[in-house]
């Protein structure tokens, strides 16, 4: 996927109600994962999503504040998500517990 023409989601746009069920891609772009919920707003709010596994044995749930993610909208208007982290270092990730 050519992400060029795709524009950035403003800060005001990081907020679940716009990112949730976003498709997370890796640099290469693989898809990675989606953003299971958020919690907060703007680029310190925290993305959960699950990483590794097979259909959803084996997975891990992780976080990473949106500010560490591109947040972009494509030509259709759907939003997605890269991460410049390989799937590796995603399952490095210490587990997120909700609290």
């Amino acid at each position: 996927m050519d992400h060029t023409d795709h524009v950035r989601l403003t800060n005001a746009e990081l907020r679940a109600d716009v990112v949730e069920g976003a498709t997370i891609y890796g640099r290469d772009d693989e898809e990675i994962s989606s953003i299971d919920h958020v919690h907060g707003t703007g680029d310190q709010a925290q993305v959960v999503f699950n990483v590794g596994g097979f259909l959803g044995i084996g997975s891990k749930r992780v976080a990473l504040y949106a500010s560490q993610l591109d947040f972009m909208r494509d030509e259709e208007g759907t939003v997605h998500a890269v991460t410049q982290m390989t799937t590796d270092q995603l399952k490095e990730l210490p587990e997120h517990h909700d609290s």
